[in-house]
């Protein structure tokens, strides 16, 4: 079984030396790609960790690797750090955080009552993603992510198609909802797919068995809000959002502290 969810103390602090930063309202400084950044502590652990938000670094709390950090670091490369292998383990890290995200989406679909029809190829596609998250940096090497991405597309938009069933079915794909006023909407069976919900007024909003996968919700005000049964909602999207204690998340999402 692929762990799937981020164990910081078994990785290496991956996510604060890979990616490039730039000063922004998510990020407080410039960090090139490949160096350590300056609140990475020698244990790689994060310095200012409980408080990234109110130090200008928002955009580290929605960032999630699904548990690549960890299979890099102790599997891939069975827990050897050294500066000889530091390249071929950025590699594999940019191979295996979205296998783990598409790998992730396909266990949400398979767990879905009303996705049984397709129950055996979302199966079928989780053994064959599966190994290749198991491989070698050189088989990760090789790995076609568009490919892998575009077998997994059909199946869990189908599986999301039968979960929604009996609901309106707003399409709403890639759909502008930025700064949106939908304050105790229905959006019950909405498809959100890749919709820009950013800043949107949720506040109230019924969003059961809405299709939000690779949708934006930084800043989104989902206060009293049902995502409770919301598919393919993934921590990095409840983490950019604004709720509150009376927001209804899905068995498994964590509330983020800054919700307090």
């Amino acid at each position: 079984m692929v762990e799937l969810r981020a164990d910081c103390a078994r990785c290496a602090g991956l996510c604060c030396v890979i990616p490039a930063l730039t000063r922004t309202a998510d990020f407080a400084l410039d960090k090139p790609a490949g160096e350590p950044c300056p609140n990475l502590r020698d244990d790689f652990r994060c310095g200012i960790h409980s408080r990234l938000r109110s130090s200008g670094f928002p955009g580290c709390t929605v960032y999630d690797c699904f548990g690549a950090g960890q299979q890099v670091v102790q599997v891939t490369f069975g827990g050897t750090l050294s500066p000889a292998v530091r390249d071929d383990m950025f590699a594999a890290f940019g191979v295996l955080r979205p296998l783990h995200e598409v790998l992730w989406h396909l266990e949400f679909a398979q767990r879905l009552e009303a996705a049984a029809p397709v129950r055996p190829a979302l199966t079928e596609q989780i053994v064959q993603v599966t190994a290749l998250v198991a491989g070698s940096p050189a088989v990760l090497a090789a790995v076609d992510v568009g490919e892998v991405r575009s077998a997994a597309g059909p199946l869990l938009r189908e599986a999301s198609r039968l979960a929604r069933a009996g609901t309106p079915a707003r399409d709403l794909r890639g759909a502008d909802l930025m700064g949106k006023r939908l304050r105790g909407a229905s959006l019950r069976g909405a498809d959100l797919g890749g919709a820009y919900v950013i800043g949107a007024d949720l506040r109230g909003a019924d969003l059961d068995r809405a299709d939000v996968i690779g949708a934006d919700f930084r800043g989104a005000d989902v206060r009293g809000a049902n995502l409770s049964t919301t598919l393919y909602l993934t921590q990095p999207q409840v983490n950019a959002a604004n709720g509150d204690a009376a927001t209804r998340l899905p068995p498994g999402a964590d509330r983020p502290p800054h919700w307090d």
